[in-house]
């Protein structure tokens, strides 16, 4: 955990960002550079990555103004130790929906599992005969619970989130989410991306409004795709920590996520590829070179 530099406060500790809180109430978001799979934090962190998420997150929320407002105020502050800059945000105080609003426009990961066993993914039921990878008819919105620090998503039917937070509610995060998700595949299709899914996180501001906190769009809650590799049936290329993932659970590794100890720390080749796949996504992306990103 990082050290809370003076007139700030810690407040929270996620898998990879801290959470401080100013004294005027706003709070401070501090990307670390510590990497998550299978339920736990990684030994082995990623360099940049926290400048790189940051990065991403700030152009992404610029994007999607006109579809929905987001909690950052500003990238630079007086609060800000130098030290963070590049990797820290400040945000408006939300109070958050205890929810991943996940979106899917291609079939891959938990929902394919789930898929396979019962046609359905999060209760919608699909057309049979699809594959992994496969392009779904039309994008859509399958939450999860967001668990504690070392427990697993869960996912959930629609009915079950209109019940633990109201229909109106639900049905708002899902217009949203079905809408953001839809303006960046888009815009990741124009430079070559597919957006195969993506969650988003949504909170309420002091004035009631609903909108997006967190991160959006970034390696880390995003499969990213390279169109030109695109192949239904098979496991796809990806500019995410799918990478990651893949190297944890190969023989190479010599880990058995079902034995309950930590992974393994991750290889030198293994990291820098990581490394460089987030910052191919970065900049393919926004057109953008990451060296020119502060920090």
């Amino acid at each position: 955990m990082a050290d809370a530099p003076d007139g700030l406060r810690h407040v929270h500790s996620g898998k990879v960002r801290e959470m401080f809180r100013a004294p005027d109430g706003r709070l401070v978001m501090l990307a670390s550079d510590r990497i998550s799979a299978f339920d736990h934090v990684l030994a082995t962190e990623i360099p940049d990555k926290g400048r790189i998420l940051t990065a991403m997150s700030v152009w992404w929320f610029g994007q999607l103004g006109g579809v929905v407002a987001n909690h950052l105020l500003s990238t630079e502050d007086e609060v800000l130790p130098a030290s963070w800059r590049g990797r820290a945000l400040v945000v408006a105080p939300l109070q958050m929906v205890p929810v991943e609003a996940v979106v899917r426009g291609y079939l891959t990961g938990s929902g394919f599992a789930e898929y396979e066993q019962h046609g359905t993914v999060c209760g919608i039921e699909l057309p049979a005969g699809l594959v992994d990878g496969a392009r779904l008819p039309e994008p859509i919105f399958t939450p999860a619970t967001k668990a504690e620090l070392g427990a697993h998503d869960e996912n959930i039917s629609f009915d079950k989130l209109a019940d633990d937070i109201g229909a109106a509610s639900a049905a708002r995060i899902r217009e949203l989410s079905l809408a953001v998700y839809g303006r960046a595949a888009e815009m990741a299709a124009q430079r070559g991306i597919i957006l195969a899914d993506t969650k988003f996180e949504f909170g309420h501001t002091s004035a009631g409004d609903l909108v997006l906190g967190d991160e959006v769009l970034t390696p880390d809650s995003s499969r990213f795709w390279p169109a030109d590799d695109y192949r239904p049936g098979r496991p796809q290329p990806s500019f995410d920590k799918q990478f990651v993932r893949d190297w944890l659970t190969s023989p190479q590794s010599g880990w058995d996520r079902r034995s309950g100890a930590a992974p393994p720390p991750l290889p030198e080749d293994v990291v820098a590829a990581t490394r460089d796949r987030y910052i191919e996504a970065y900049e393919r992306l926004t057109g953008q070179r990451f060296s020119d990103w502060p920090g």
